[in-house]
């Protein structure tokens, strides 16, 4: 075999290879490959190993299958009554169809953003500020359905959509913090008033209850000056006659009387409890 002949079979065998290597293609297993042939769409291959026809079949793109999280923002947008807030959401999405992904629109990843930015605006547009702080899952399942119909002829399946955050101007915040506080600040007062109303409302019917039987006044009277004088303090406590009268205890008087018996009873104790010790 002559240096000729060497020669061509080593240009062969290097065309062959790098043919082979040229229609030698490998898809991950999260990935799709779209291939064309002569620009014309011929099916989607993979995962694993696959072949293509060199020069004539190329693969247009490798389609990730997997679930695909995209940020996006809203800034300085006006809601419903012309607060100008800025949103921070993600969005969570998938791949169903390969071939429309492919071939129904340019680039669908950057397509998805866009679309994901002019819903939230749309929502916020017709949202008031209250709602947007205190209802957020309402708006995650709007954003979710408007987002959906528009992608939904791409060949993608919109998974989910959360809003992270809600930026307010500062001095917006103020003004909602003492609109909390001013109100925080009612409801105690309307909780003290009902409190109010119930315990006028019991000794009402307290009051019924001793309206017809003057013993039982009487002996609440008594008990109440007796809890008021045990407590071993000198207290002098001045009662209007006509209130004695009302109680039936007699006169300021008696209550002295009784008072003074107390307070005997009270030192007499003292000597009870000494004598044992000694």
């Amino acid at each position: 075999m002559d240096t000729f002949t060497l020669i061509i079979s080593a240009v062969i065998l290097i065309v062959v290879i790098v043919i082979l290597a040229m229609a030698i293609r490998i898809a991950n297993q999260w990935e799709r490959a779209v291939v064309l042939f002569l620009g014309k769409f011929i099916g989607v291959k993979g995962p694993g190993l696959f072949l293509i026809v060199p020069f004539l079949s190329r693969v247009a793109y490798m389609i990730d299958l997997r679930v695909i999280t995209t940020s996006f923002t809203a800034e300085q947008t006006l809601t419903k009554d012309t607060v100008p807030v800025n949103v921070d959401a993600v969005l969570f999405w998938q791949v169903v169809d390969v071939e429309k992904a492919a071939l129904e629109v340019k680039d669908y990843k950057d397509s998805i953003s866009l679309a994901s930015q002019t819903a939230l605006r749309d929502v916020i547009g017709k949202t008031i500020l209250a709602d947007m702080l205190t209802g957020r899952e309402a708006i995650d399942t709007e954003l979710q359905r408007l987002i959906g119909s528009r992608v939904s002829g791409w060949g993608i399946k919109i998974l989910s959509v959360e809003i992270r955050d809600v930026v307010i101007p500062g001095a917006l915040q103020d003004a909602m913090s003492m609109q909390a506080q001013a109100e925080r600040e009612r409801q105690a007062r309307v909780i003290l008033g009902d409190s109010e109303r119930q315990i006028a409302e019991k000794f009402e019917q307290a009051a019924k209850s001793y309206e017809n039987n003057p013993t039982a006044l009487h002996l609440r009277a008594m008990n109440m000056l007796y809890e008021g004088l045990k407590g071993g303090q000198s207290t002098i406590v001045i009662v209007p006659s006509t209130a004695l009268q009302t109680m039936t205890l007699g006169d300021t008087t008696g209550t002295i009387a009784l008072a003074k018996t107390i307070a005997k009873e009270q030192k007499k104790q003292p000597d009870h409890e000494q004598q044992p010790q000694q």
